[in-house]
């Protein structure tokens, strides 16, 4: 191809687009969007995943929880009665105060929130250590049956609520997103007929005089691909900079106490990469995929 040829194909793909920018917005709308969802399902399984493995450490423990109006006399016969239960290797105590020193280590510079507390939430809490994790749901049942016992937390039922959120975040928006990809397809052909519409005459003219395929598809070509590509550069920014916003936001202040998320979530810099080339591939097939069936459709060369 000369230099010639591409720039009149370049132009006319650029003229188009301004012709028909109404339209060409719609297509980028629809084609971010469905980035966009892609982006953050991807992240949301990727962070489930790293959660479960990260937790998965934690197996053969189990954290019991001791009602604050439980006596110490009481509580030091339930770190006995704990031990003589059958898989149990085990026992830490661990006092509230205790705790509430370790998290105002773990806030740093921030610890001067704790300071304003009236009454120290944390509970009295038993680390129970486990011989194997085979025990750990009749252990677990054991523990919950004593008096003073408020709750014992153990990580496998997390995780395994974890992977069914994945599971359904993995099935329900692969249906979303077929639904718009072939809505952004749809768009995005339309789009592309109308230029073929509008250029009838003229594209007629070019085929009489012997104007190759390649000469009259080139243009619309290029405009589906520059549709997909802004679509996607949009959906990467966006998802960067939202990603990247609530990674600061779990690991500050009184919401990385509470969640605990921040410390396992997957970086932004360990996926953009990833997301970039997934972006723009997948971006610029569903420009040039909403470009081929218009000129299929409705243009015979």
């Amino acid at each position: 191809m000369t230099i010639k040829k591409l720039n009149y194909i370049l132009r006319q793909a650029f003229k188009s687009l301004w012709r028909n920018r109404m339209m060409g917005l719609a297509s980028i709308g629809s084609v971010t969007a469905v980035l966009i969802i892609l982006g953050f399902i991807l992240i949301i399984v990727l962070n489930v995943n790293n959660i479960a493995l990260a937790t998965k450490e934690s197996f053969d423990e189990i954290a019991v929880y001791i009602s604050d109006d439980v006596e110490e006399a009481q509580i030091e016969q339930l770190g006995k009665s704990f031990k003589e239960i059958d898989g149990v290797m085990g026992v830490a105590f661990q006092t509230k105060e205790y705790a509430l020193e370790r998290l105002k280590e773990d806030w740093g510079a921030d610890a001067w929130m704790l300071e304003s507390l009236r009454k120290n939430p944390l509970p009295n809490t038993y680390i129970v250590q486990l011989t194997d994790v085979q025990y750990s749901d009749y252990v677990k049942s054991k523990i919950e049956t004593f008096d003073g016992v408020e709750q014992a937390q153990y990580y496998k039922d997390a995780v395994n609520s974890l992977i069914r959120i994945s599971d359904f975040v993995k099935k329900g928006g692969a249906g979303i997103i077929i639904i718009l990809l072939l809505i952004s397809v749809f768009i995005i052909s339309n789009t592309i007929k109308i230029t073929v519409l509008n250029r009838q005459k003229e594209i007629e003219l070019m085929q009489y005089i012997g104007a190759t395929n390649g000469y009259v598809r080139g243009p619309l070509l290029i405009e589906g691909l520059i549709l997909g590509l802004i679509g996607s550069i949009v959906a990467i920014v966006i998802i960067f900079f939202s990603y990247n916003y609530l990674i600061k936001y779990l690991a500050g202040g009184y919401v990385a106490i509470v969640t605990g998320m921040a410390g396992y979530m997957v970086g932004v810099d360990m996926i953009l990469n990833d997301l970039i080339i997934i972006f723009l591939t997948i971006g610029i097939g569903i420009g040039i995929l909403g470009s081929l069936i218009s000129l299929k459709k409705f243009l015979s060369v």
